[in-house]
Protein backbone atom coordinates (compact mmCIF):
# COMPACT_ATOMS: atom_id res chain seq x y z
CA UNK A 1 0.00 0.00 0.00
CA UNK A 2 1.18 3.75 -0.51
CA UNK A 3 2.62 5.91 2.35
CA UNK A 4 -0.27 7.92 3.52
CA UNK A 5 -1.09 11.53 4.73
CA UNK A 6 -2.53 12.76 7.74
CA UNK A 7 -3.33 15.36 10.24
CA UNK A 8 -3.11 14.70 13.90
CA UNK A 9 -5.39 16.85 15.97
CA UNK A 10 -4.19 18.48 19.25
CA UNK A 11 -4.89 21.81 21.32
CA UNK A 12 -7.43 23.13 18.84
CA UNK A 13 -4.39 23.08 15.88
CA UNK A 14 -3.74 20.14 13.50
CA UNK A 15 -0.16 18.54 12.92
CA UNK A 16 1.10 16.76 9.60
CA UNK A 17 2.12 13.06 9.38
CA UNK A 18 2.93 10.29 7.35
CA UNK A 19 2.19 6.63 7.79
CA UNK A 20 4.69 4.62 6.05
CA UNK A 21 3.28 0.87 5.22
CA UNK A 22 5.78 -2.08 3.97
CA UNK A 23 5.14 -2.69 0.52
CA UNK A 24 5.68 -6.48 1.22
CA UNK A 25 3.45 -8.62 2.77
CA UNK A 26 4.27 -11.33 5.13
CA UNK A 27 6.82 -14.13 4.49
CA UNK A 28 5.30 -17.77 4.88
CA UNK A 29 6.76 -20.86 6.09
CA UNK A 30 5.82 -24.09 5.16
CA UNK A 31 6.28 -27.56 7.12
CA UNK A 32 6.71 -31.16 5.57
CA UNK A 33 7.04 -34.13 8.02
CA UNK A 34 8.92 -37.10 7.76
CA UNK A 35 7.76 -40.63 6.32
CA UNK A 36 5.01 -41.79 8.55
CA UNK A 37 4.92 -38.93 10.54
CA UNK A 38 2.30 -35.93 11.05
CA UNK A 39 1.77 -32.58 11.18
CA UNK A 40 1.61 -32.70 14.52
CA UNK A 41 4.92 -32.40 15.06
CA UNK A 42 5.39 -29.17 13.54
CA UNK A 43 2.27 -27.61 15.24
CA UNK A 44 4.10 -25.91 18.24
CA UNK A 45 7.16 -24.42 15.93
CA UNK A 46 4.46 -22.92 13.58
CA UNK A 47 3.33 -21.48 16.55
CA UNK A 48 6.61 -20.33 17.53
CA UNK A 49 7.18 -18.80 13.81
CA UNK A 50 3.87 -17.13 13.65
CA UNK A 51 4.64 -15.11 17.16
CA UNK A 52 7.40 -13.70 14.66
CA UNK A 53 5.17 -12.13 12.02
CA UNK A 54 5.13 -15.29 10.03
CA UNK A 55 2.11 -17.25 8.15
CA UNK A 56 3.05 -21.16 8.51
CA UNK A 57 1.30 -24.08 6.99
CA UNK A 58 1.34 -27.66 8.16
CA UNK A 59 -0.33 -30.03 6.59
CA UNK A 60 -0.74 -33.90 6.60
CA UNK A 61 0.72 -36.11 2.75
CA UNK A 62 -1.17 -38.73 1.66
CA UNK A 63 -0.59 -41.82 3.62
CA UNK A 64 -0.15 -40.01 6.71
CA UNK A 65 -2.52 -38.01 9.28
CA UNK A 66 -5.92 -39.22 8.42
CA UNK A 67 -5.46 -40.73 5.17
CA UNK A 68 -2.98 -42.96 7.21
CA UNK A 69 -4.76 -45.89 5.62
CA UNK A 70 -2.77 -45.22 2.34
CA UNK A 71 0.41 -45.33 3.84
CA UNK A 72 0.92 -48.23 1.87
CA UNK A 73 -0.11 -47.24 -1.92
CA UNK A 74 1.45 -43.39 -1.49
CA UNK A 75 4.66 -42.80 -4.30
CA UNK A 76 7.30 -39.82 -3.58
CA UNK A 77 5.38 -38.67 -6.92
CA UNK A 78 2.41 -38.32 -5.25
CA UNK A 79 3.47 -36.99 -1.61
CA UNK A 80 5.54 -34.41 -4.02
CA UNK A 81 2.39 -33.06 -5.68
CA UNK A 82 1.00 -32.78 -1.71
CA UNK A 83 3.73 -30.75 -1.13
CA UNK A 84 3.21 -28.40 -4.56
CA UNK A 85 -0.40 -28.21 -3.70
CA UNK A 86 0.64 -27.38 0.20
CA UNK A 87 2.88 -24.87 -1.53
CA UNK A 88 0.07 -23.36 -3.16
CA UNK A 89 -2.35 -23.29 -0.99
CA UNK A 90 0.32 -21.52 1.49
CA UNK A 91 1.49 -18.86 -1.51
CA UNK A 92 -2.46 -17.65 -2.11
CA UNK A 93 -2.97 -17.07 1.80
CA UNK A 94 -3.70 -13.18 2.17
CA UNK A 95 -1.01 -10.76 3.08
CA UNK A 96 1.51 -13.14 1.65
CA UNK A 97 4.73 -12.53 0.48
CA UNK A 98 5.28 -14.78 -1.97
CA UNK A 99 9.04 -13.62 -2.95
CA UNK A 100 9.72 -14.89 0.83
CA UNK A 101 8.83 -18.52 1.41
CA UNK A 102 10.69 -20.68 3.88
CA UNK A 103 10.29 -24.57 3.70
CA UNK A 104 11.02 -26.68 6.98
CA UNK A 105 11.56 -30.63 5.95
CA UNK A 106 12.23 -33.43 8.59
CA UNK A 107 13.76 -36.74 7.18
CA UNK A 108 11.12 -37.69 4.36
CA UNK A 109 10.02 -34.41 4.08
CA UNK A 110 13.42 -32.70 3.91
CA UNK A 111 13.92 -34.88 0.65
CA UNK A 112 10.33 -33.39 -0.92
CA UNK A 113 11.48 -30.38 0.11
CA UNK A 114 14.79 -30.09 -1.81
CA UNK A 115 12.70 -31.56 -4.97
CA UNK A 116 10.67 -28.78 -4.82
CA UNK A 117 12.70 -25.88 -5.29
CA UNK A 118 12.78 -26.84 -8.83
CA UNK A 119 9.20 -26.53 -9.13
CA UNK A 120 8.02 -23.75 -6.58
CA UNK A 121 10.20 -20.53 -5.51
CA UNK A 122 11.88 -20.99 -2.21
CA UNK A 123 13.75 -18.86 -0.81
CA UNK A 124 14.58 -20.27 2.78
CA UNK A 125 15.44 -24.20 3.11
CA UNK A 126 15.30 -25.78 6.09
CA UNK A 127 16.19 -29.89 6.31
CA UNK A 128 16.73 -31.66 9.54
CA UNK A 129 18.20 -34.89 8.82
CA UNK A 130 17.48 -35.22 5.29
CA UNK A 131 17.22 -38.62 3.50
CA UNK A 132 18.53 -39.72 0.29
CA UNK A 133 16.89 -42.10 -1.91
CA UNK A 134 17.34 -43.68 -5.17
CA UNK A 135 15.82 -41.96 -8.30
CA UNK A 136 14.66 -45.46 -9.44
CA UNK A 137 10.91 -46.48 -8.08
CA UNK A 138 10.11 -42.94 -8.04
CA UNK A 139 6.48 -44.19 -9.34
CA UNK A 140 5.93 -47.30 -7.15
CA UNK A 141 5.03 -47.10 -3.45
CA UNK A 142 7.62 -45.51 -1.20
CA UNK A 143 6.72 -48.63 1.29
CA UNK A 144 8.03 -51.12 -1.27
CA UNK A 145 11.24 -49.99 -1.58
CA UNK A 146 13.97 -52.58 -0.58
CA UNK A 147 15.14 -51.07 3.08
CA UNK A 148 18.32 -52.78 3.23
CA UNK A 149 19.67 -51.52 0.14
CA UNK A 150 18.10 -48.09 0.98
CA UNK A 151 20.26 -48.02 4.40
CA UNK A 152 23.98 -49.38 2.28
CA UNK A 153 22.94 -46.18 -0.73
CA UNK A 154 23.09 -43.99 3.06
CA UNK A 155 26.17 -45.33 4.25
CA UNK A 156 28.18 -43.55 1.18
CA UNK A 157 28.60 -40.56 0.27
CA UNK A 158 26.34 -39.64 -3.28
CA UNK A 159 27.49 -37.20 -5.70
CA UNK A 160 25.27 -34.85 -6.39
CA UNK A 161 25.10 -35.82 -10.61
CA UNK A 162 24.10 -39.07 -9.37
CA UNK A 163 20.95 -37.79 -7.81
CA UNK A 164 18.13 -36.11 -8.35
CA UNK A 165 17.28 -34.18 -4.92
CA UNK A 166 21.06 -33.32 -4.92
CA UNK A 167 21.19 -31.72 -8.72
CA UNK A 168 18.54 -29.45 -7.07
CA UNK A 169 20.07 -28.34 -4.17
CA UNK A 170 23.31 -27.53 -6.34
CA UNK A 171 20.83 -25.10 -8.43
CA UNK A 172 19.26 -23.77 -5.12
CA UNK A 173 20.48 -19.81 -4.41
CA UNK A 174 18.44 -19.02 -1.24
CA UNK A 175 19.69 -19.78 2.67
CA UNK A 176 19.89 -23.25 3.71
CA UNK A 177 19.91 -24.86 7.69
CA UNK A 178 20.95 -28.26 7.56
CA UNK A 179 20.16 -30.30 10.51
CA UNK A 180 22.12 -34.00 11.62
CA UNK A 181 21.40 -35.94 14.77
CA UNK A 182 24.86 -37.65 15.85
CA UNK A 183 23.27 -40.86 16.77
CA UNK A 184 21.40 -41.33 13.76
CA UNK A 185 20.53 -45.01 12.53
CA UNK A 186 18.27 -44.08 9.54
CA UNK A 187 20.08 -40.92 8.19
CA UNK A 188 23.63 -41.49 8.99
CA UNK A 189 26.43 -39.10 8.56
CA UNK A 190 27.39 -39.85 5.09
CA UNK A 191 24.09 -38.58 3.68
CA UNK A 192 23.97 -35.64 5.48
CA UNK A 193 27.64 -35.00 3.76
CA UNK A 194 25.97 -35.75 0.60
CA UNK A 195 23.41 -32.81 0.81
CA UNK A 196 25.99 -30.26 2.41
CA UNK A 197 28.45 -31.03 -0.43
CA UNK A 198 25.81 -30.37 -3.13
CA UNK A 199 25.02 -26.79 -2.03
CA UNK A 200 27.65 -25.22 -3.76
CA UNK A 201 25.46 -22.19 -4.99
CA UNK A 202 23.35 -21.61 -1.87
CA UNK A 203 23.91 -17.66 -0.67
CA UNK A 204 24.86 -19.23 2.77
CA UNK A 205 24.61 -22.59 4.39
CA UNK A 206 24.26 -23.03 8.06
CA UNK A 207 25.13 -26.76 9.29
CA UNK A 208 24.67 -28.00 12.92
CA UNK A 209 24.61 -31.42 14.65
CA UNK A 210 22.48 -32.19 17.61
CA UNK A 211 24.48 -33.91 20.41
CA UNK A 212 23.38 -37.23 21.63
CA UNK A 213 20.08 -37.22 19.30
CA UNK A 214 18.45 -39.98 17.43
CA UNK A 215 16.65 -39.92 14.43
CA UNK A 216 13.36 -39.14 15.08
CA UNK A 217 14.26 -36.74 18.39
CA UNK A 218 13.31 -39.16 21.16
CA UNK A 219 14.49 -37.08 24.06
CA UNK A 220 12.45 -33.78 24.98
CA UNK A 221 15.97 -32.28 25.14
CA UNK A 222 16.81 -32.53 21.60
CA UNK A 223 13.06 -31.25 20.10
CA UNK A 224 13.81 -28.37 22.97
CA UNK A 225 17.04 -27.69 21.49
CA UNK A 226 15.87 -28.29 17.61
CA UNK A 227 13.38 -26.38 17.99
CA UNK A 228 15.68 -22.77 19.65
CA UNK A 229 18.07 -24.00 16.81
CA UNK A 230 15.83 -23.42 14.17
CA UNK A 231 13.99 -20.46 15.53
CA UNK A 232 17.32 -18.76 15.98
CA UNK A 233 17.46 -19.31 12.06
CA UNK A 234 14.32 -18.38 11.36
CA UNK A 235 14.71 -14.81 12.97
CA UNK A 236 18.18 -14.61 11.50
CA UNK A 237 17.42 -15.25 8.16
CA UNK A 238 13.77 -14.17 7.36
CA UNK A 239 13.57 -11.20 10.08
CA UNK A 240 16.75 -10.14 9.02
CA UNK A 241 16.02 -9.98 5.60
CA UNK A 242 13.07 -8.24 6.21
Amino acid sequence: MPDRKITIDVDRTQLGGLVIEPRTGLPGVLFVHGWAGSQERDLSRALSMSRLGCICLTFDMRGHGARADQLRMVTRQDNLADLCAAYDVLTEQPNIDKGSIAVVGSSYGGYLAALLTAQRPVRWLALRVPALYRDDGWTVPKFSLNRAELARYRQRFVPREENRALRECERFKGDVLIVESENDDIVPHPAVASYLSAFINARSVTYRVLEGADHALSRESDRQAYDALLLRWVREMILGAR
